[in-house]
């Protein structure tokens, strides 16, 4: 799909809506069928559009993926939804009026911007990008809040606003995933000085795995997590300098660092936590660990144990009722006495991967029980640690 002028006219729409629940399987006999009435290159671009659609829905939802305009990239590299929502929050909460968005893609943080009564500055140099951003806006009622402009985003003038919102491009065609914040496009260099230019606040999207030494001394770093799964640090400007915070949603759930030195490591408890992964990139399993009373089962290691139930938002509690080391063997024949037909595997610490063990120790399944493993260290050597989430 190069172009989406094709899909905004009447013909594309209709035909956008007619092929909107095409079963991928099916295409191919749907396409021949509409290729006696229509064009085949709006044929094709009406059904990847419709691929794309149904791909979004995780990310959008499914009434606004089936009215939005989506890239390959776009779908890949936009913000979830509920992820955009909660910045924008933050931002109209902070007094924010007006936002330039850098990098803005296919309008994924523009429309939640809008959403929030926040007036917005759109700006992407793919043409495609800014196309869909464009008709997105339009698509969602929001084109009298949104101003989609294709330019280089370091020739912009933001003067004009309250804040800035940064999303480099962390993937190349050629190299895949970036890892280094300088070969961000642009980099983060670049988006720092954007970012202390702002008048009222700024916030940049950065890859979750950026060392906190890289951290500017000037921002505050969030990272978040959406449903247990990370989804990204940013780097705030002009809120609380060198506040380091993980953010849990649905909620929010917020934890800030207290600066607390490493919990000592203790035995093995009855009860395993597994904190949040935002928890863990952000270093706060030391605030986790606190509120649960509990200890390290490994110096090295971020699971946290204690002899007691607490509930908390930051982690996720087992009931241990079995350690061992590290034998796929004994595993093999406890998990056979036991009558196990769902095995869980999860590690940290440990070289194994999970499916690797579930395929030699559970073979075959032997019954309704389930088991959660973890394959870790505690105290340096390698363990597994059998248990069950507490509900």
């Amino acid at each position: 799909m190069n172009d989406l002028a094709p899909l905004l006219t009447p013909e594309g729409r209709a035909l956008l809506d007619e092929v909107r629940d095409t079963d991928p399987a099916h295409e191919l006999a749907v396409a021949t069928r509409l290729r006696r009435d229509h064009p085949a290159e709006l044929v094709s671009a009406a059904l990847g559009q419709a691929r794309l659609r149904q791909r979004a829905v995780a990310k959008f939802g499914a009434e606004d993926a089936a009215r939005m305009f989506f890239t390959p990239n776009g779908v890949e590299q936009s913000t979830r939804r509920s992820v955009a929502a909660y910045r924008a929050e933050r931002l109209r909460a902070a007094g924010v009026g007006s936002v330039a968005d850098l990098c803005c893609g296919i309008g994924g943080d523009a429309i939640a911007l809008a959403r929030a009564g926040i007036r917005v500055l759109a700006v992407d140099r793919d043409p495609q990008a800014a196309a869909a951003a464009r008709a997105n806006a339009e698509a969602l009622g929001l084109a009298g809040l949104i101003e989609v402009r294709e330019a280089d985003v370091t020739e912009v003038d933001t003067s004009g606003y309250d804040a800035v919102f940064v999303d480099p491009a962390r993937r190349s065609s050629k190299r895949g995933r970036i890892f280094d914040p300088e070969a961000y496009s642009p980099p983060l260099s670049w988006a720092v000085r954007a970012a202390l230019g702002a008048s009222r606040a700024a916030a940049l999207k950065i890859a979750p795995g950026i060392p906190h030494e890289a951290v500017p001394a000037e921002a505050e770093a969030e990272w978040i997590s959406d449903g247990g799964d990370v989804k990204e640090a940013v780097l705030w400007f002009g809120t609380a300098p060198g506040t380091i915070r993980a953010t849990l949603l649905p909620g929010p759930h917020t934890l800030v660092s207290r600066g607390l030195p490493d919990p000592e490591v203790r035995p093995v408890g009855r009860y395993l936590y597994e904190p949040d992964g935002a928890v863990v990139r952000s270093h706060l399993v030391a605030e986790v660990a606190e509120t649960l009373d509990g200890g390290l089962i490994d110096p090295t290691i971020a699971y946290v144990t204690t002899d007691t139930l607490t509930p908390t938002p930051y982690a996720t509690a087992y009931e241990i009722t079995d350690r061992l080391p590290f034998n796929v063997k004994k595993l093999k024949a406890l998990l056979r006495e036991r009558e196990v037909g769902v095995l869980t595997v999860k590690k940290r610490g440990s070289a194994v991967e999970p499916e690797e063990l579930r395929r030699k120790a559970l073979p075959k399944p032997h019954g309704t029980a389930s088991v959660t493993v973890f394959l870790t260290r505690v105290a340096g050597a390698p363990t597994m640690l059998l248990g069950h989430p507490v509900r």
